[in-house]
């Protein structure tokens, strides 16, 4: 076996939905977004409409319609970026909900298909999608005699539960919204963390299901395993990798692992994270290249036959730290030539 195999534990994403879910009191959706965050859409969905998830968001109407023609007719399947040109016979056929974000969408939607499902996406400060005050001030009446399902804005500091702009962006989202009889969203995983002030009538974590931050009593979803290719005698004063930028201090037996940037393991993260053969820690050594990766296997009694790079010991967001980036983007850069397998009872 050549590549790593990238374990997906449906029943851990399951446990987190649910603890999510028991936060609150309202209507708990799930993200789906990037294939799942990297994990497949398809799998990940048909799993948590088991537990009884109903309802999900994902970024565009193409993953949308991919997702449909994967979980059938059901689920409620929403599309964050709205209804853009072009997407006017996917939206209906596929049976989506787009969430307009500007006049034009509203527009673009109401003409072509009047008697379609709609939600409307609100800006209450992180200036990126959803109408301004001003705007939904002026058509918030025409798009009321529509009858959107959902009114939704999204948190921009979230993941920080000191920051003022949280309770800013509470107050806007209640200026722009309160005694409208419309279902309302404004939180994600961090904004359920916030409490109940935050989760009106639906809420949708993404990361949290995932295993990521800021739910730091998320259950591990993920492992990765990565074979071991070769093992080889290092000399003291010998260099390992590009640039020689490793050089043994003592004689060492380094093992190079099949894995490397193509497959998510970004080249920030060199020196800065370890892999693990049971509890025994193999340090990553020298640079992250392209498809090998060296590790320092000196201190064991027999080389393993394979390492652990995600798992109980490290998570996404361990990796993360360690290439100065987040855990969302380790999940979604997970690379093709995994060998993905699905864990559940």
């Amino acid at each position: 076996m050549a590549t790593g195999i990238l374990t997906i534990d449906l029943d851990a994403l399951i446990s987190n939905w649910r603890a999510l879910n028991a936060q609150t009191d309202c209507a708990t959706a799930a993200v789906v977004k990037a294939d799942g965050y990297g994990l497949g859409a398809d799998r990940v969905t048909r799993a948590l409409m088991r537990a009884g998830v109903t309802q999900f968001f994902v970024a565009a109407a193409e993953e949308g319609a991919a997702l449909r023609q994967s979980v059938g007719p059901d689920p409620e399947i929403n599309i964050f970026g709205g209804h853009m040109r072009g997407d006017t016979d996917m939206i209906s056929d596929m049976g989506l909900t787009p969430m307009l974000n500007s006049v034009d969408q509203i527009v673009r939607h109401v003409e072509a298909l009047p008697a379609h499902p709609f939600g409307v996406q609100l800006d209450t400060g992180m200036n990126r999608l959803g109408l301004e005050p001003a705007e939904w001030s002026a058509v918030r009446d025409l798009v009321l005699q529509q009858g959107p399902t959902l009114l939704m804005s999204h948190l921009a500091c979230a993941d920080d539960p000191e920051h003022p702009m949280n309770p800013h962006q509470l107050a806007e989202f209640k200026e722009m919204t309160d005694g409208l009889n419309v279902p309302r969203s404004l939180s994600a995983t961090g904004g359920i963390l916030l409490g109940s002030d935050y989760h009106f009538d639906l809420t949708r974590p993404g990361v949290g299901l995932y295993g990521g931050m800021p739910f730091v009593d998320a259950s591990p979803v993920v492992n990765l395993r990565i074979p071991i290719i070769q093992v080889r005698d290092v000399a003291e004063g010998e260099s390992v990798g590009y640039g020689n930028s490793w050089i043994a201090t003592r004689d060492s037996k380094v093992a190079t692992i099949a894995a490397g940037y193509a497959d998510g393991i970004l080249r920030a993260m060199g020196g800065r994270v370890d892999t693990f053969s049971g509890e025994d820690r193999c340090p990553m050594i020298g640079r992250i290249s392209m498809d090998l990766i060296a590790v320092d296997v000196t201190d064991m009694a027999e080389p393993p036959r394979e390492v652990e790079l995600l798992g109980l010991h490290q998570s996404v967001d361990t990796l993360a730290d360690a290439a100065g980036t987040i855990g969302y983007e380790i999940l979604t850069s997970m690379g093709q030539r995994y060998q993905r397998r699905y864990k559940s009872t």
